[in-house]
């Protein structure tokens, strides 16, 4: 609530303002537009005043604002106290809410924002070097560079000035430093903050502007000295007045600006219809001789002489009007006049001398004032206030140009030791008080720290304008310790040697002033050039050049120009061994290039010189997580924490490290400790949700994942995290919609295109999840995920080529552990052995990887038949890892291929005991155990594989075919009654081979029949072509009557010649020449099967296939008995010697 008794402020400002004269066109014109609706054409939502120093500019535009606050308007001005866009915004959200027009929601997003920058200006840079030629930038950063959204101080150099530079180069920059703050903060709104400030800001002061706007008749913002604030504010303004970039302004709006000039013809021209221009000139003689008459100056000599030494500037008109009592003629010089003719006509000297003693400070409080007047009591800081020449500013009071310039040189020449004894005392005032503003404040944040930064300008302007020369040398180190920190705080102590240089006439002082505001201003590496600058000229003492060095080294490790930043670091680190910082910012450059141990050295020494550095120890955890030391990240976050027990960071880092190391619990403690410092940490939230999906809480991890997306409903980090949450859990539709969401808020978001790929392919939208993975991976040509992804569902498209070209790529890329496994994987599931296992080897000499290559190597050798290596390699994985299920089963698969069928059984037991609940252990079991004829352990097996939640359908199989070879035939036929139909239907051609099989071993020739008939329609060329040829050439009677058995020969090959080619003979002879009644080629093909076969599943099944033969017309099936007969003997001392 405002006040109900009016402030000093006010009652001053008041009586200023009813003296006010001339301007009427102009105030009317402002006054007259609150009347018209903003829908109507003579409604102006600009206005720009304009003209030369001292016409009255100011004096408008406050006038302007009372006028506004008379018409109900919520009213707020700046003028050139403020420094960049976010200043701005958060100058006007203060000033609204000194009269209850609260900005809540911007206030806390500038107080994130200006904590993140805080953090944020720790990093020297993060980004790991990039082979070959460095990328091009991201589309978005090239979109944001375009715009001139990016930066504002956090792309080095830039800062307000990023829409004068090549949107190429500022994105280039952005892209790195973007890389580099994504490692640090883990938090995709941080670095989007931090980064494109406008773009997160603006947004939300729209908002609240749209919010309180509905409440009020309108809300006029004035910009006064725009010629200084618009260089950074003029873009900015015109998107908010005349686009939808950041969001609607409110049409009740009113933005008035004040400067030198008028509209920039290039950003305005387009809009000049609607903006309402007040260029002001000089006053009319009217208007002076009007001003002067309420000053009650009315001797026509006098108001003469005003009128010709004011040139009926308002500013002078005004001052030299105070007090009459001069004559005409005296003084010749306007400014010099307006000193001595106020100093003349004020008969209190101690007022005199106060009034010019005020002006030595640049803006001034009642604090300075005491300073400045020492014990003249008489000395009024209100009257001071009321005199023309002195405005408020949010900075404190300020003299106008034009008067102060004019009063410091006067009083410069008339005695140059006052005038350098004064500002000395200024100088030791501010340097206390700066002293008292540290207190609390580590070093690293004093730049950072408004007050403060304002106190040492101060101090710094009065030790230049005191003694020039020797103040130099410390200003210069100022500049590079603020260069350090923040390019706003350079930009500060540049102006204040400028402007020091100007008002001590110190030619030298001021050319440094003004060169490096113009490299700060004007070059896309203006700290950089600051650097440059320094370096190449004297006057730097040894530990200021030692940081100027250390400044270019962080300025180019930022830009990636790695070696020369090690260079500058090792000059730095050769003047000053103790130089924390630069330790620091070459270990971060060590780390770049890859060399870890190197960066790990500098980053230790630099905390041994900093041990209270949470920053240095932040850089050092972080380097230790990438590295996969999470053990060492714990202790360093554990330093951290007892340095600052409420570092959010600090405790979600280590969080994330305790779950790498599987202390799941300890993890979720620590996230709760982050999000309880910071219950809007999005980084937190989002990976305590992975922590919950670990542990099958997922509903408190999609809680956590909702409320990050009720907090930033617009990050497409925020949607493609929670998206990628769905497909992990398999929840592919509600994937799909999230990461198509992520999509559309960002679409050069890489892995939010893959993601959805993914989840595309899995609900079978194939051609769609195509073309989701193109887009990733054309935004980034090597990103081995989605090369991966891509290339599994190529292979499963039939595109093997397509499929191995982007596994090769992704190798190429990155030949880390897992993507070498997926091609491990390929190459042995599409019969590349050899290749499988060259993979597999290459990965068991990779370090760090997670995966024991024996898991790939193992089946690769049993596919090349090198069962005793397999089996070898395999008892010193199980050495390793005695409980590893799947070396058990490989081992057992081994085992039994070298016919060692009790170990191999062994094998399956302990695994079964170590894991009795999962239906693959007892599929492999039942394997090992239809091979020896171990039938009722089996049938156990394929029922408990159900149980267990196996394939029905794949469990009736297994039991079927096992009832089947032991002659339980209706029980088999039974079990299989409607899966035949279902076969067909499904177009299972296996499934209805199996049905086909039951019902010809169990005689049913019509359900055989049926069977082989929809088996030949549907079978692939090769094997309809091989059954139809050779029953052809078997049959002795009607071809209906072969039917049932075509199947038997459908699985050989045809030959190019000869429709029925010996070569057959060599797949399954036995048929062949059973078929063909060739008896004594049958028997020493039966002698030599029995010689080498020994085990129960091959014996049954071709006892099997010959029972059906012989029931084939035209065969002789006595004479196919006995060697049936010889079969089922051995099949069932197969049976006998490994019975259960």
């Amino acid at each position: 609530m405002r006040p109900t008794r009016p402030s000093m402020q006010e009652l001053i400002g008041r009586r200023k303002r009813a003296g006010f004269v001339g301007r009427r066109a102009e105030i009317d014109r402002f006054r007259g537009n609150f009347d018209v609706p903003p829908d109507d054409e003579r409604h102006s939502f600009v206005f720009h005043v304009h003209g030369t120093g001292g016409v009255g500019k100011s004096s408008l535009l406050r006038e302007l604002k009372q006028v506004a606050a008379d018409c109900g308007a919520a009213t707020a001005m700046l003028d050139e106290t403020v420094h960049s866009v976010p200043d701005a915004m958060a100058a006007i959200s203060a000033q609204l809410a000194s009269i209850g027009r609260e900005l809540k929601a911007l206030d806390k997003m500038l107080s994130a924002y200006r904590q993140r920058r805080h953090e944020a200006e720790a990093v020297a840079g993060e980004q790991e070097a990039e082979p070959g030629a460095a990328p091009g930038p991201s589309a978005g950063s090239m979109v944001a560079a375009q715009a001139g959204l990016i930066g504002l101080g956090m792309v080095p150099g830039v800062g307000a000035f990023a829409g004068a530079l090549d949107s190429t180069q500022v994105a280039h920059r952005t892209d790195q430093l973007r890389a580099l703050l994504s490692a640090r903060f883990r938090n995709h709104d941080d670095v989007q903050l931090l980064l494109e400030p406008l773009r997160v800001l603006t947004p939300v002061f729209l908002a609240e502007l749209n919010r309180i706007a509905e409440s009020t008749p309108g809300i006029a913002l004035f910009f006064d000295t725009y010629e200084r604030t618009g260089t950074f504010l003029d873009g900015w303004l015109l998107d908010v007045i005349t686009t939808g970039r950041y969001g609607t302004l409110p049409a009740n709006v009113v933005v008035t600006l004040a400067g030198r000039h008028g509209p920039d013809p290039a950003r305005w021209g387009d809009y000049a219809g609607f903006v309402t221009e007040f260029p002001l000139e000089p006053f009319t003689e009217s208007e002076a001789r009007q001003l002067l008459a309420a000053k009650g100056v009315r001797d026509e000599g006098v108001v003469q002489e005003v009128l010709r030494l004011s040139d009926r500037l308002p500013l002078l008109v005004s001052t030299l009007g105070e007090q009459p009592g001069g004559t005409p003629g005296e003084v010749d010089d306007p400014a010099a006049t307006a000193v001595e003719r106020f100093l003349k006509w004020e008969r209190n000297p101690v007022r005199r001398e106060a009034a010019l003693a005020c002006a030595f400070p640049r803006h001034l409080d009642e604090d300075v004032f005491r300073v400045v007047v020492k014990d003249e009591a008489e000395s009024s800081y209100a009257w001071l206030r009321e005199l023309p020449f002195v405005s408020e500013r949010a900075s404190g009071t300020r003299y106008h140009d034009v008067v102060r310039t004019a009063m410091l040189r006067l009083q410069r020449n008339r005695a140059p030791r006052p005038w350098a004894e004064r500002h000395a005392s200024l100088a030791e005032a501010f340097g206390g008080w700066r002293e008292d503003a540290a207190d609390g404040l580590a070093n690293d944040e004093l730049w950072l720290d408004e007050t403060w930064r304002e106190l040492r300008t101060a101090e710094l302007y009065h030790l230049l304008c005191a003694r020039p020369r020797p103040a130099l040398s410390q200003a210069l180190a100022d500049v590079v310790e603020a260069c350090h920190t923040d390019p706003v705080a350079a930009r500060a102590c540049a102006q204040a040697l400028a402007d020091a240089g100007t008002d001590a006439g110190a030619g030298e002082v001021e050319a440094w002033g003004r060169e490096l505001l113009d490299v700060l201003s004007r070059e896309g590496d203006g700290v950089l050039a600051v650097a440059d600058l320094l370096l190449n000229r004297p006057g730097l003492e040894a530990s200021a050049r030692a940081e100027a060095h250390g400044l270019r080294g962080r300025e180019l490790l930022r830009e990636a120009r790695y070696d020369r930043a090690l260079d500058e670091y090792d000059r730095a680190l050769a003047l000053d061994p103790r130089s924390a910082r630069a330790h620091y910012g070459r270990g971060v450059t060590h780390g770049a290039l890859g060399d870890a141990a190197a960066a790990l050295a500098d980053l230790e020494r630099a905390e041994e010189l900093r041990p209270d550095a949470t920053w240095i120890i932040d850089e050092y955890a972080l380097t230790l997580q990438r590295l996969g030391r999470h053990d060492d990240v714990v202790a360093a976050c554990d330093r951290v924490i007892a340095l600052e027990p409420v570092h959010a960071m600090a405790w979600a880092v280590r969080a994330y490290s305790r779950f790498e190391m599987g202390d799941a619990e300890g993890a979720l403690r620590d996230f709760d400790r982050a999000l309880g410092i910071d219950e809007d940490y999005l980084w937190a939230l989002v990976h305590r949700a992975e922590v919950y999906r670990g542990q099958g809480a997922l509903e408190e991890s999609f809680a956590d994942l909702d409320r990050a997306a009720e907090l930033a409903p617009d990050n497409a980090w925020i949607a493609s995290e929670r998206g990628d949450a769905y497909r992990i859990v398999e929840r592919y539709e509600e994937a799909e919609r999230e990461l198509g969401r992520a999509c559309v808020l960002d679409p050069d978001h890489a892995s939010a295109h893959a993601g959805r790929g993914y989840a595309l392919a899995e609900l079978h939208r194939h051609a769609e999840a195509m073309a989701a993975y193109d887009q990733a991976i054309e935004l980034e040509p090597e990103y081995g995920w989605a090369l991966v992804h891509r290339a599994e569902l190529r292979g499963e498209l039939g595109d093997k080529e397509g499929q191995f070209a982007d596994l090769d790529r992704a190798v190429a890329a990155d030949d880390s552990g897992w993507i070498l496994e997926a091609r491990s994987m390929a190459h042995h599931d599409a019969g590349h052995h050899e290749e499988a296992l060259a993979d597999a080897d290459r990965l068991a000499e990779l370090p760090g990887h997670d995966l024991d290559p024996t898991v790939l190597q193992a089946g690769p050798l049993q596919a090349l038949g090198r069962f005793a290596e397999a089996e070898a390699l395999l008892d010193q994985a199980l050495a390793r890892d005695p409980d590893n299920l799947y070396f058990l089963v490989e081992r057992a698969s081994a085992r039994t291929s070298r016919g060692r069928y009790a170990e191999a059984l062994d094998d399956m037991d302990r695994a079964l005991a170590l894991d009795p609940d999962q239906a693959g252990l007892y599929q492999a079991r039942l394997g090992v155990g239809m091979v020896l004829g171990r039938v009722s352990q089996s049938l156990a097996d394929a029922e408990r594989f159900v149980a267990c939640g196996g394939d029905p359908v794949l469990g009736a199989r297994y039991t079927a075919l096992l009832l089947t070879l032991s002659g339980r035939h209706d029980e088999a036929c039974r079990l299989l009654d409607g899966l035949g139909a279902k076969g067909e239907q499904e177009e299972d051609w296996e499934l209805v081979q199996l049905c086909w099989y039951t019902a010809a071993a169990a005689g049913s020739w019509d359900q055989a029949s049926r069977s082989a008939l929809w088996m030949r329609d549907h079978a692939d060329e090769t094997k309809r072509q091989a059954g139809a040829a050779l029953l052809s050439a078997l049959v002795r009677g009607s071809a209906s009557e072969f039917l049932p058995f075509e199947p038997l020969f459908m699985s050989y090959r045809q030959a190019a010649t000869n429709a029925v080619p010996d070569a057959w003979l060599g797949t399954n002879p036995l048929l062949i020449h059973s078929a063909r009644g060739e008896w004594s080629a049958v028997d020493k093909e039966l002698g030599g099967f029995l010689a080498r076969v020994h085990d129960w599943l091959p014996l049954a099944t071709l006892a099997n296939l010959l029972g059906i033969l012989a029931r084939c017309p035209g065969i002789d099936g006595t004479r196919i008995a006995p060697r049936i007969a010889a079969l089922e003997a051995a099949r069932d001392a197969a049976q006998a010697r490994y019975a259960e």
